[in-house]
């Protein structure tokens, strides 16, 4: 009875390590089974397409006057007078100083007394001129004294011709004494102050600035390729330029190009360009910085938005659903932004799905479960 009790313990006891290695076993196996197969990683896509885009060159440019002019002392003297007021806005010819004038009214008294001297002089050779030729035809003189006569006759002419100059000299070195506006447009300050000694062709000549701020000038630079391009798409329609200020507002005339570089620069890669801009009402100061966009046409081409674009050490990049629902990293070449989104310039065919959400979750290969994105 005994053996019999001792029998049946050590049957139910193996039975029990049966079972429980069968429940290890497969315990193990759905853990392998759970990590080779992870779940799928719900996503939202968009199915990319061709579209017509325009294409648009961003580069951020400074102002400066259509015209800059230093207005500078053209005579030596004592500054008189300041007839404007710094900052404001002037037409051509406007008065804007005064030199001391004295001195050169002076002078051009002096110098027209020597031209009515010069004058007496030549009409008086003339008269022994035309005097000796009428006594040498009588005989009562030599030719030679005749010939003397022509000479100092010849001789005032060119006398008269110089006093002359210098009596015009003389009156543009006073009317320099008023100096007045080359161009119309902005004053600046007055860089010499009343009293100051002036003097030509030095530092204390300069005396302001003025600049013409209608239209203003934008200048730029544009990459080689970007300019490239805009140079094939020129000649097929006139690229329109707008500008935004650094406020975030959109300047609300459109410019023209007015000038484009005819070298590359060697250290940066870059192309000069000009804009022009009406500028009536002073909204834009020179010397402000701005961002400038140059439309070009439109361009058929794919864009993609851009929180689904990311970057590494390649480059940027952008997940699709690739074969068998899965997470594939696709490396792409972009252009510029066209509102929220990335032009794609290369990586991309129409009609492959572009994971937009959900991108920090995502690893090569891994299974994906795709909604389609309205919009």
């Amino acid at each position: 009875m005994i053996e019999f009790v001792r029998a049946a313990a050590i049957a139910l006891a193996l039975a029990g390590l049966a079972t429980l290695g069968g429940c290890s076993r497969g315990d193990a196996k759905d853990q392998a089974t759970a990590q080779a197969a992870p779940p799928a990683v719900p996503v939202s896509v968009i199915q990319v397409a061709l579209r017509e885009v325009p294409v648009v060159y961003e580069a951020v440019g400074r102002t400066e006057g259509s015209r800059e002019v230093q207005v500078r002392a053209r005579v030596s003297g004592i500054l008189e007078q300041q007839l404007y007021t710094e900052g404001d806005a002037v037409n051509e010819g406007a008065p804007l100083f005064r030199i001391e004038r004295a001195p050169f009214e002076i002078d051009l008294e002096q110098q027209r007394g020597a031209l009515a001297q010069e004058l007496a002089r030549n009409e008086l050779a003339k008269r022994d001129y035309e005097r000796s030729r009428d006594l040498v035809a009588k005989g009562f003189v030599s030719q030679q004294y005749a010939d003397q006569a022509a000479a100092a006759f010849a001789q005032s002419n060119p006398a008269v011709q110089i006093a002359r100059a210098r009596v015009r000299q003389s009156e543009l070195n006073l009317s320099y004494t008023n100096v007045t506006a080359p161009i119309a447009g902005i004053t600046g300050r007055a860089q010499q102050s009343i009293g100051s000694l002036l003097t030509p062709n030095a530092d204390s000549s300069l005396l302001t600035t003025i600049t013409r701020t209608d239209p203003i000038w934008v200048r730029f630079a544009l990459s080689e390729a970007e300019f490239a391009g805009l140079r094939n798409r020129e000649a097929k329609q006139r690229p329109q330029v707008s500008m935004e200020t650094a406020d975030g507002k959109t300047f609300p005339a459109k410019g023209r190009l007015n000038f484009s570089g005819s070298t590359v620069d060697a250290s940066l890669g870059t192309v000069q360009m000009r804009a022009e801009f009406p500028n009536p009402k002073l909204q834009v100061l020179p010397g402000q910085y701005v961002r400038v966009q140059v439309m070009a046409g439109n361009q058929q081409t794919i864009v993609v938005p851009q929180t689904a674009v990311l970057q590494n050490e390649s480059g940027r990049f952008v997940w699709v659903v690739g074969p068998e629902n899965k997470a594939t990293p696709r490396t792409i070449r972009t252009g510029n932004w066209v509102g929220s989104n990335w032009v794609v310039l290369d990586g991309l065919k129409p009609g492959e799905s572009v994971i937009v959400d959900n991108l920090v979750r995502l690893r090569a290969g891994m299974p994906v479960q795709a909604a389609k994105k309205d919009g």
